[in-house]
């Protein structure tokens, strides 16, 4: 029987657990909203104008939530002193910038369950870059870990080619896309913790942090979308008509939530309890998009979703970057992708 000391270690508030339901909930949102506002695999939207919306919003949200402490002016003042973690913040901004336009690519590529299950992949990669970045040897639980989740993808993929949009891309392409997508994930995490670690953010606010993350980020996107708009002949929706899209105003409004929630969950909680997280949205999201979406659930699809659920409930009881981070107030980064 679940002890309630148990329960009280896992979620020691009420609000604790209520991040941790939301975290879950407007996470399988994007992936389902997304999917939603797609016309037989196309986007009537500019992407990059959505992602830098949602930027906007979040760079306003932390700059409220730093002055509600605090006068506007420091952030400058603090800016002046720290300038070179506002150029450092650049490189996990960039890579965050291209994980953010991926994901709506990959999720024009792939059905939605397909997708999560395929992220988890992150795990493997980030294990590989922490052994070559940090000199960490894996553990045989934690290989055993990597092992199934392998497995678990590897079952999903199969006969997948049908289901890939074959008149835009090749399956190998499309697996790479997907690729490069959580190979930007891992390599932006281990980066900003590396950061942390060399001590160039220890000494600035963590909300500041956010505003040099979020800022960085606005700048790639204006590039990346100033590069689409020089090569576009013609769009296919004008910026404006954004606003009048109902869909991608929920798009946006979600994801903002998902960044700041996200943060609030790896602040209350912990990491170990966002990855539990990510077993739960497997389940969940192969059962809404069969309801939402008709994509049907297959002996296939709960293989796959059973294993790497498994694999990522032992990921999160003997996690790879385990208690390695200082003791300083900028552990409790808040900066999310």
């Amino acid at each position: 029987m679940w002890k309630s000391s148990n329960w009280a270690s896992l979620f020691p508030t009420k609000t604790s657990f209520v991040v941790f339901v939301l975290y879950i909930a407007l996470s399988m949102n994007h992936g389902l909203l997304v999917k939603l506002s797609q016309d037989k695999g196309t986007y009537h939207y500019n992407v990059v104008s959505v992602i830098i919306l949602t930027e906007v919003i979040k760079l306003i949200i932390s700059i409220f939530l730093f002055c509600k402490d605090n006068p506007l002016r420091s952030i400058i003042d603090q800016t002046r002193e720290n300038y070179t973690v506002l150029f450092l913040y650049m490189v996990p901004a960039l890579l965050y910038c291209l994980y953010n336009n991926l994901a709506f690519v990959n999720l024009s590529i792939f059905d939605p369950t397909t997708y999560f299950i395929l992220l988890q992949l992150r795990v493997i990669l980030t294990g590989i870059v922490y052994q070559c970045l940090f000199k960490k040897d894996l553990s045989k639980i934690q290989w055993l870990s990597l092992v199934l989740l392998t497995i678990g993808c590897m079952i999903k993929e199969m006969k997948m080619e049908g289901n890939i949009r074959q008149q835009s891309y090749g399956f190998f392409i499309s697996i790479l896309l997907m690729l490069t997508q959580i190979l930007c994930s891992c390599l932006a995490g281990v980066y900003n913790e590396y950061l942390l670690k060399k001590g160039q953010g220890v000494n600035v606010n963590v909300y500041v942090q956010n505003i040099y993350m979020y800022t960085d980020s606005i700048l790639c996107n204006l590039l990346l979308w100033i590069t689409f708009k020089h090569n576009e002949t013609k769009s296919n929706v004008s910026e404006i008509d954004i606003f009048k899209n109902y869909m991608v105003m929920y798009i946006i409004i979600n994801s903002a939530m998902y960044g700041v929630v996200t943060s609030l969950l790896l602040h209350s909680l912990n990491s170990i309890i966002k990855v539990f997280a990510t077993a739960i949205e497997l389940v969940l999201i192969a059962v809404l998009s069969w309801v939402l979406l008709g994509y049907p659930i297959t002996l296939q699809t709960v293989s796959a979703v059973s294993i790497v659920s498994c694999s990522v409930v032992i990921y999160a009881k003997h996690p790879i970057t385990k208690s390695t981070l200082p003791a300083t107030k900028s552990n409790k980064n808040l900066i999310d992708i």
